[in-house]
């Protein structure tokens, strides 16, 4: 496994994007009933796009977001035979109140990331449920990523939760933990997902599950099979999934390879905002689109527009488009 540790820089002109943007962090998410945070997606959704890169360009936008100096982990892990490739990114702000943990999605030149994707395996693959023990069955490809790095993940948590740096555990932060929001692109909203579902089903990190305010994913293929056990829809209700409407991939996977559905609140960007959706995307009924899907992405602008779903639209810049506000300078500086 690797672990890479980094502190964060400071900002410059024109930067931050948002000032004081740990203090928004914290005051984010306490009332009920929770709502989407436009400010929190925007920063969540940056992080998750970004997340396909490098540490360093991880942790260079979110200091240029307003997190500057903070501590910054990188943890990942590839079995390649397993079709296994599982990276997280821990964030922690200076101040120590705030954690943001984003896992990466699927990488395009990986061809075991996609064979992964595809490796649904529910029966193999179930959580056990507090209060009652009910098993949730869930895609066994995505849960085996989230697997491979969780303790690593929570050794990280664990030493913010007792107010420990994350680039070096033996020095101290200003402040406690607060605050831990949860995010993905594509794969890693997923992992997200059944980060929350699986945390909530750890009865020895209840000080961590308690700390987690939200979990924002964006393009999120589903990642739960039906029937659903008695509260889970309602346990998820800190869950904003962010849904472009010509991005195939939340519509995955298809009926015929199981009953899967979403959690949490949808919202879909519509006619330049992002508004909560009624009821969530429906699963394609089979693969067979699929490859008129990709090759969509290759059509001229007018026929893509025509079309109900188009490859192209799932790319996380896509997403960032529609998450940035109007009348602020962007992680570029324009």
């Amino acid at each position: 496994m690797s672990i890479e540790r980094m502190l964060g820089g400071s900002c410059a002109d024109p930067f931050p994007v948002y000032p004081a943007l740990a203090e928004t962090l914290v005051a984010a998410h306490v009332e009920t009933p929770l709502e989407r945070e436009p400010t929190v997606a925007h920063v969540l959704g940056t992080c998750a796009g970004y997340a396909y890169a490098d540490a360093e360009t991880v942790s260079t936008m979110m200091t240029r977001l307003g997190l500057s100096d903070h501590g910054f982990v990188r943890i990942s892990e590839v079995v390649n035979v397993m079709f296994v490739y599982s990276t997280a990114y821990v964030l922690q702000s200076q101040c120590g109140r705030v954690v943001i943990l984003c896992y990466r999605g699927t990488e395009p030149e990986m061809l075991g990331n996609w064979l992964g994707d595809f490796d649904v395996a529910p029966d193999s693959s179930t959580l056990l449920l507090p209060d009652g023990g009910d098993e949730l069955r869930v895609h066994g490809g995505f849960h085996r990523n989230l697997r491979l790095t969780w303790w690593a993940v929570l050794n990280e948590l664990t030493a913010a939760l007792a107010g420990k740096s994350l680039v070096d555990h033996r020095t101290p932060v200003p402040h406690p933990l607060e605050a831990i929001y949860v995010c993905g692109h594509s794969l890693g909203g997923a992992m997200a997902m059944l980060f929350a579902l699986k945390l909530a089903s750890d009865a020895h990190h209840r000080a961590i599950r308690e700390r987690v305010r939200a979990i924002y994913t964006f393009g999120q293929p589903m990642s739960v099979l039906m029937p659903l056990p008695t509260g889970v829809e309602a346990s998820q209700r800190n869950v904003f999934r962010h849904v472009l409407l010509h991005d195939p991939i939340p519509a995955l996977p298809p009926t015929t390879w199981g009953p899967f559905v979403h959690l949490g609140q949808e919202y879909r960007f519509i006619d330049g905002e992002w508004r909560r959706s009624v009821a969530p995307v429906e699963q394609l009924p089979n693969m067979r689109n699929v490859p008129r899907i990709v090759l969509s992405s290759l059509e001229p602008a007018e026929r893509r527009e025509a079309s109900r779903y188009v490859f192209s639209e799932h790319a996380p810049q896509h997403y960032l488009s529609a998450l940035r506000p109007p009348g602020r300078v962007t992680e570029f500086g324009d």
